[in-house]
């Protein structure tokens, strides 16, 4: 059976190798006549890849589109879904995030794609600020769209470069780390930015087993910095491959 992920109007469908274009046709007209939002069924060819978190979808049936327009936790984005990386199975993570966020806060969200963290903390919570920093052209322009299609020009400001270089001259009370799967952790970065204790939402990916090397590691590149973080929670995120899964770590900055 082939899985799939809905986005909005589109759903992409990791196909098996074995399966010839007649079936997938089939599958696509059947998913449709089931699901009467879905205009277009694109089929998954290869995964997201490098820091802009690209990946390649062919098209299959329908529309013949790659831009997606998504709703979730009453926020609506729209995006290319070969060119943004967006993950909708992150929709519970996001509205727990929103939950933890204070109105007084600021927040800075890093690697923020088309700014769907800080949208639903920004809608949900109505926190004094979200920054967020995105390196993608491409997604800062859908992320520019989605902020004023949810009316929270107010709260949300975009940043498009490189979090390395383009980190804002002030200090936060959370900072959400939305990072790609890649071996840099970019944590003496959010600590750059951190006020003292200041909440860091880390996301890191990794073998179960590895968790606690990856704590360790945290801890120690913390020390490096000159900052002392202490870890309150450690949460499974999700699943990105066989045995492997995307880890939420929380940190709170002590000094």
């Amino acid at each position: 059976m082939a899985s799939y992920d809905l986005v909005g109007n589109i759903v992409i469908v990791k196909f098996s190798k074995e399966d010839k274009n007649s079936y997938k046709k089939k599958w696509a007209r059947e998913f449709m006549r089931k699901n009467k939002q879905v205009k277009t069924v694109l089929e998954k060819v290869g995964k997201f890849k490098g820091r802009l978190r690209v990946q390649k979808t062919e098209y299959v049936f329908g529309e013949k589109t790659k831009e997606a327009l998504y709703k979730e936790n009453g926020c609506e984005f729209r995006f290319n879904v070969d060119t943004c990386y967006f993950s909708p199975r992150l929709a519970s993570e996001r509205k727990e995030i929103a939950s933890f966020v204070d109105k007084n806060e600021k927040v800075l969200v890093m690697f923020g794609g088309v700014a769907p963290f800080a949208i639903v903390i920004a809608k949900l919570s109505k926190p004094k600020k979200v920054v967020n920093i995105e390196i993608s052209r491409e997604c800062n322009k859908y992320a520019r769209e989605n902020v004023k299609r949810n009316k929270v020009e107010k709260i949300v400001e975009l940043i498009q470069g490189d979090v390395k270089k383009k980190l804002p001259n002030e200090k936060f009370d959370r900072i959400v780390m939305a990072r790609p799967n890649l071996e840099e952790t970019f944590l003496p970065f959010a600590l750059k930015a951190a006020k003292k204790n200041c909440i860091i939402h880390y996301y890191g990916f990794c073998k179960e087993d590895e968790v606690e090397a990856m704590k360790f590691m945290l801890l120690k590149q913390a020390e490096e910095e000159n900052h002392q973080v202490k870890i309150l929670n450690v949460k499974k995120a999700g699943d990105i491959g066989p045995f492997s899964f995307r880890y939420r770590i929380d940190l709170r900055v002590v000094k």
